[in-house]
């Protein structure tokens, strides 16, 4: 048995407490200053607090060139438009790169993520390469780094004769969901889409994250859609609809309507928190008990060169647009980016308890709402129980 002890912490801001780690797992949170056993590592964590690790719900962790020389974007700004530009520029640029992808993820972990959600280009063109690529790279971080893997068919299902099989494919060898893109804007044809994507997480077992862009009534209908067939289906906890825009744009009669069948039939959202999209109503959201991932999105990639991936700054952001500025509103915001974000990493629990994956990261900061609007630096950064950072 491995046992570690992370010393004189604040979790979540209160008392000072020892946290007991055993074979990656917490044991224990006691107050602090009780001895331990000769040949148990300890870990000063000098009163700072303590904090779930970060959960980055929505990554593209194969897409990026970080750590290469500046790339220029060209590409029109639209979403085929920017789907069109990737296609033409990915291979010049050797994406996906596991040096890339590799450095990126080290950043990332840095900034205190320990745990993913990574949506992998899977498509006539690289095939299932992606996937590989980016498994290596997060255990070549560190091996105890949570990732779920998407397959995600970035230029379209059923306009593009094989990805169906593609997708397929990936669920048999592993991936723990299947993706799907704008059924109506990109397919032109949302129902056969659909009924193509929850077919496959049926009959393999995995569950479905669907990006949709679209907004308005058509992508309210799309929601619709979705909704009706997480229902028949019995994937209830296990379809997540990434971005949303069409819910921050409709009246509030109907963006209530959505948000309350949502909550009914166990379909979550995940969010980057964009600046210039509509915005989600966050607060009816967490009211009604639709679970809400916030993720990166791409960072520095032939979509846009913005992103630094550092999740707990994007919560600020996040806290900002759904106009929170209250202590329990903005402790909302720190449990969406840690503890809240569980189940979009496949775990019951992650969290600062006991039994729960001894994921953490150590700030100066004097509470969580104190760290979520300033995001101070992260000072060390514990994975399954190894400092992998700080």
């Amino acid at each position: 048995m491995t046992r570690s002890v992370v010393t004189n912490v604040r979790p979540w801001g209160g008392a000072a407490s020892d946290i007991v780690i055993e074979n990656g797992t917490i044991a224990d949170i006691r107050p602090t200053g009780a001895g331990e056993p000769a040949g148990t590592t300890l870990v000063d964590g000098r009163g700072l607090l303590a904090l779930p690790g970060l959960v980055n719900a929505h990554a593209h962790l194969d897409k990026s060139w970080w750590g290469r020389p500046w790339v220029s974007y060209g590409g029109e700004p639209t979403t085929q438009g920017r789907i069109a530009h990737e296609r033409a520029h990915r291979d010049e640029l050797g994406i996906p790169s596991p040096e890339a992808t590799t450095a990126l993820v080290r950043q990332l972990v840095a900034f205190g993520t320990t745990a993913f959600r990574s949506h992998v280009d899977v498509d006539l063109g690289v095939g299932l390469t992606g996937i590989q690529v980016v498994r290596d790279a997060v255990a070549a971080v560190d091996p105890g780094i949570r990732l779920e893997i998407v397959a995600f068919p970035q230029d379209g299902v059923l306009r593009r004769p094989g990805v169906l099989d593609l997708l397929d494919q990936a669920a048999a060898e592993g991936a723990d969901h299947i993706g799907g893109l704008d059924p109506a804007s990109i397919d032109r044809d949302p129902v056969g889409q659909l009924d193509a994507l929850f077919d496959i997480a049926v009959r393999r077992g995995v569950g479905l994250d669907i990006h949709l862009h679209d907004r308005g009534e058509l992508g309210a209908f799309q929601y619709e859609l979705i909704i009706e067939r997480t229902r028949v289906s019995g994937l209830a906890g296990r379809v997540n609809i990434s971005h949303g825009f069409a819910l921050g744009n409709l009246a509030p009669d109907r963006q209530r309507q959505l948000v309350d069948a949502m909550a009914e039939a166990g379909v979550s959202l995940s969010t980057v928190a964009g600046v210039t999209a509509p915005r989600l109503p966050n607060t009816a959201l967490r009211d009604a008990g639709v679970p809400v991932g916030l993720g990166t999105d791409g960072i520095r990639d032939l979509w846009g060169p913005f992103g630094d991936g550092d999740v707990l700054r994007l919560a600020g952001t996040l806290a900002q647009l759904a106009g929170w500025r209250r202590d329990e509103d903005l402790l909302s915001a720190a449990r969406i980016a840690t503890s809240s974000a569980a189940g979009f990493i496949g775990r019951e629990r992650h969290d600062l308890v006991v039994g729960a994956p001894a994921d953490l990261v150590l700030l100066d900061a004097q509470n969580p709402q104190d760290a979520i609007t300033r995001a101070p630096d992260r000072d060390t950064v514990i994975v399954a129980g190894n400092v992998v950072s700080g």
